[in-house]
């Protein structure tokens, strides 16, 4: 009997570690997935300004940069402020907006950089000998400010706010296995372990409907029983008194 007892308490205690683990997962996987779709709508906002944007441009015949852009960043220059593979969205501002502090992204003009996209800290504004205004910036990893001054053409926007880590979910996601790994495997998991949840539901409603059915006939069964019972002893009870 306490063979049984223990090997039931056995059962039991597995079942809990086993649901305990499939609900750790579940929260992990579910609030993955949330994170992923916060980033989704983001990107739509960005991508839905940037068109309106764009279409307001040709209508009045001028083109300018985006209103709001987004980069992943593959270098250290701004580390602690932003790390490696952390992602940036800027945001595209009058000239007479930028101010000593502001971090920006802009196209390098610096001999060893040109052509590349930077995103470092102004640290100065210069204006040139016919009024035109230049931004000095400096990496906050860096010791030395960089050599070329930014003219303000070259600036796509000032940093909102970073989202750390994006650039490796960038490249998971660019090869199958990232896309099964931090896509279809968290989906599954949480399709599976809300139907093992739906499954238990019914069958501990189910239990409890047959247990109240079980226990109705009980009780019918004594209660015609009872009735029997009586009905034997109200003729037993007439027998004597004949």
């Amino acid at each position: 009997m306490d063979t049984a007892v223990n090997e039931h308490q056995k059962n039991k205690d597995e079942k809990s570690v086993l649901s305990k683990i499939y609900s750790v997962y579940h929260s992990i996987a579910e609030a993955f997935l949330y994170t992923l779709l916060i980033m989704i709508i983001v990107v739509f906002f960005m991508l839905a300004f940037y068109f309106i944007d764009m279409e307001t441009n040709i209508k009045s015949g001028k083109y300018g940069k985006p209103i709001f852009s987004a980069y992943v960043i593959i270098s250290p220059s701004m580390y602690p402020t932003i790390k490696v593979e952390d992602a940036v969205v800027v945001k595209r501002k009058d000239a007479k907006d930028y101010k000593v502090g502001d971090i920006i992204t802009f196209l390098s003009s610096d001999s060893r950089f040109s052509g590349l996209t930077i995103t470092h800290r102004i640290v100065g504004i210069e204006k040139g000998k016919k009024g035109e205004i230049f931004f000095r910036t400096k990496g906050d990893n860096n010791n030395t400010p960089d050599n070329a001054l930014v003219k303000y053409d070259n600036i796509f926007g000032k940093v909102l706010f970073k989202i750390p880590k994006v650039g490796y979910i960038k490249h998971l996601l660019s090869t199958s296995f990232g896309w099964i790994l931090l896509i279809v495997i968290p989906c599954l998991g949480i399709v599976i372990y809300d139907i093992m949840k739906a499954v238990k539901s019914i069958s501990k409603k189910t239990g409890l409907i047959g247990d109240k059915v079980a226990k109705d006939k009980k009780g019918k069964k004594q209660k015609e029983e009872k009735i029997k019972k009586e009905e034997d002893q109200e003729e037993k009870d007439d027998i004597d008194y004949l």
